[in-house]
């Protein structure tokens, strides 16, 4: 390994760390707006900021962004994976679960990460990786049994949409890997984020044109709270994570990018119970363990077949 690639990926896993800490802390924010707005109008105008800021960096660079149809449509794929199905999944599962259990359930990318980079790049995985892939899985399985037996459906609902984050956010990871070694960081960044505020303003405006309620989509802006929640989501958890996701995966492997998310979940799980005081039971405690303890073991036996 050259000096040059040591330090890229030096940085790279900077990025990764930075990215991390941001998402993790994203869930409280995305709490926080859905007391004033809804779901939809929370999307739509966190990606109208992060389009607003793109752009303004796009014209600063003074350079114009050149690409092709058939490369627009690659990325327009990918954009559907990620930001779109992943924040309307993830949005939507808030509504119905705290921020605590939604970072629990996102540790299962790196193993979703792993499946589908078995069933699409064709990698191949050991019988140790395949055990501690279902020990995370039924980790998964155990809190959602849990909220189903404790009290309401709309917790388990609430697993359920975040769940299916992960999964998009896995599929996002071993699609991705390849697009960044073929396009600038940039151009992937401001392509999916305007995808995603087009997206997002069209179904918010429509099903305000539906209800006759267009008056009240600016209506959040009125509160503070709001105003500064949508900002960090706009510019930090939207913008400047695509574009440190992207540089990282440019220069090291997905399932190496994923597991940052275990430490999202981390800071994720603090910041609930510290600012927003959501409760955090037994059962979040041992399905954690359970998942966590099955992505390790993924990847260090993973680490250990290749060096072997």
């Amino acid at each position: 390994m050259g000096v040059i690639e040591m330090i890229g990926k030096k940085y790279a896993y900077i990025a990764a760390t930075i990215y991390a800490i941001i998402i993790g802390l994203s869930f409280m924010f995305v709490k926080v707006t859905l007391t004033v707005t809804t779901p939809l109008d929370t999307l739509a105008h966190r990606f109208t900021i992060a389009w607003i800021v793109a752009t303004v960096l796009l014209v600063l660079r003074k350079e114009s962004i050149k690409i092709t149809k058939k490369d627009a449509l690659r990325i327009a794929l990918l954009a559907i994976l990620y930001p779109t199905l992943f924040f309307a999944f993830q949005v939507f599962g808030l509504v119905h679960t705290s921020s605590s259990e939604a970072g629990i359930i996102q540790a299962t990318i790196p193993i979703f990460t792993l499946i589908f980079a078995n069933i699409i790049l064709k990698e191949t995985s050991t019988h140790s990786q395949k055990i501690a892939i279902v020990l995370s899985v039924l980790g998964v399985i155990y809190i959602m049994y849990m909220n189903g037996a404790g009290s309401t459906n709309t917790s388990f609902l609430g697993t359920g949409l975040i769940l299916l984050s992960a999964f998009t956010a896995s599929l996002y990871n071993v699609f991705a890997r390849k697009l960044t070694q073929r396009y600038s960081i940039f151009t992937i960044t401001y392509f999916m984020t305007t995808f995603g505020f087009i997206a997002f303003n069209g179904l918010a405006l429509t099903n305000h044109i539906i209800d006759g309620t267009v008056q009240r989509f600016m209506e959040p802006f009125g509160h503070l709270d709001f105003v500064l929640a949508i900002l960090y989501l706009g510019i930090l958890s939207s913008l400047v994570t695509s574009y440190l996701s992207n540089y990282a995966l440019s220069k090291i492997d997905a399932s190496k990018m994923s597991v940052f998310s275990n430490f999202a979940t981390l800071i994720t799980i603090l910041a609930g119970v510290l600012f927003l005081k959501e409760e955090f039971h037994y059962y979040h405690i041992v399905g954690s363990i359970i998942i966590i303890i099955g992505v390790v073991c993924t990847n260090y036996f993973g680490v250990r077949a290749k060096s072997n």
